[in-house]
């Protein structure tokens, strides 16, 4: 309704005098907003990509499962304390953000019910392979991811249902319950057969492991750059939807890390808390917002998951740069405190022999 009023406003005229500030062929346009068509070319390679991209996330996946311990990830499942504070994060944290957000910056409804929907989503795969360059717990990252994609078929409806009301009917949203489900079989059946290679061929799922670590990499920034290339159209946009992409995932990272410290985890699993909170689903929010709006609110509102994709994946990046320069100081710093060590060791041997005529007893060799 929204995005219908907004057309009858803007008419020829007025679109004429703001030819400065928009494209002649921009759909809607509302001073510096303006929202471009889609080509047929954009559709056709849309799919094509997303196919590849589907089948490339899969082996990822299936070499991330090289890395997973069956006992291990059991034991997550037994004793789920770092699940569910991952889940507290997921489904407390990232929709209360969204509200909040939407209501400080005063959005449109349109745009802050995606705001909603993007806080809502489960965390996405891309976690599982920035959470082992960071050392990150590899079985608590893929029960997490797991078990948010699975409970997302109950805590999305009623998340929305909660924090939607003020702004839309949460009727009106339709939820892809195959879509859901297509991701957590992409999901369960590649990292089951890396679990069982693990557990079979240790030595070789080491080398799936490496390889699939750095094609993981590789295909999160193509993934984003394919994203802004294909929906060129969709940049220029209000900036109050580019300051929420940008503090709501970096909201994410630092809430999930704090709330993990606080119930008690390590170090390593809150790195991993924190990347499984502040890393969403992107592709579930744009299949949403897809099937639940029309074709002139879904250009306007396809713009966050763009945004907020690329930022999520700047601020990860950051955060593995960050880690590398710590454990390569820790490391260096460990090093010369153990040389200094050998060095007294030495300097006290020598002159223990000295003071012993050149004996030296077997306790100090």
């Amino acid at each position: 309704m929204q995005t219908y009023l907004l057309s009858q406003q803007f008419n020829a005229r007025s679109l004429a005098e703001n030819s400065t500030a928009c494209p002649a062929n921009a759909t809607i346009c509302n001073g510096t907003s303006c929202v471009l068509p889609e080509d047929n070319f954009n559709k056709t390679l849309s799919i094509i990509l997303s196919t590849v991209l589907t089948i490339m996330l899969a082996l990822v996946m299936f070499s991330m499962g090289c890395n997973v311990e069956l006992k291990k990830f059991w034991g997550h499942i037994k004793r789920p304390w770092g699940i569910f504070v991952g889940f507290l994060c997921q489904f407390g944290i990232m929709p209360l953000t969204a509200f909040l957000l939407s209501l400080i910056f005063n959005v449109l409804p349109v745009q802050a019910v995606v705001v909603l929907i993007m806080g809502c989503c489960p965390g996405g795969t891309a976690s599982n392979v920035i959470a082992y360059w960071v050392d990150g717990d590899m079985d608590l990252s893929i029960s997490m991811t797991t078990c948010s994609t699975l409970l997302a078929m109950g805590m999305m409806p009623l998340c929305l249902f909660v924090y939607t009301k003020i702004w839309t009917d949460s009727n009106a949203i339709v939820l892809p319950y195959d879509s859901i489900g297509i991701s957590l079989a992409a999901l369960i059946i590649p990292v089951s057969f890396g679990i069982y290679v693990n557990h079979r061929w240790p030595s070789k799922a080491k080398i799936i492991l490496k390889i699939g670590s750095i094609v993981g990499a590789i295909l999160i920034v193509l993934i984003a750059v394919v994203g802004g290339i294909l929906y060129k159209g969709s940049w220029i946009i209000s900036p109050k939807l580019w300051i929420i992409g940008t503090i709501f995932p970096a909201a994410g990272y630092s809430l999930g890390f704090f709330l993990a410290r606080v119930a008690g985890l390590s170090w390593h699993r809150c790195r991993t808390v924190s990347l499984e909170t502040g890393m969403q689903n992107t592709q579930l929010c744009s299949t949403i917002i897809q099937l639940s709006f029309t074709p002139e609110q879904l250009e306007l509102m396809f713009t966050f998951p763009l945004i907020y994709s690329i930022f999520q994946l700047l601020f990860a990046l950051l955060i593995l740069g960050g880690y590398r320069v710590y454990r390569r100081h820790r490391v260096k710093t460990k090093t010369d405190v153990e040389k200094t060590e050998e060095k007294e060791d030495s300097k006290s041997t020598s002159s223990h022999a000295k003071i012993n005529g050149g004996f030296v007893s077997n306790e100090t060799k």
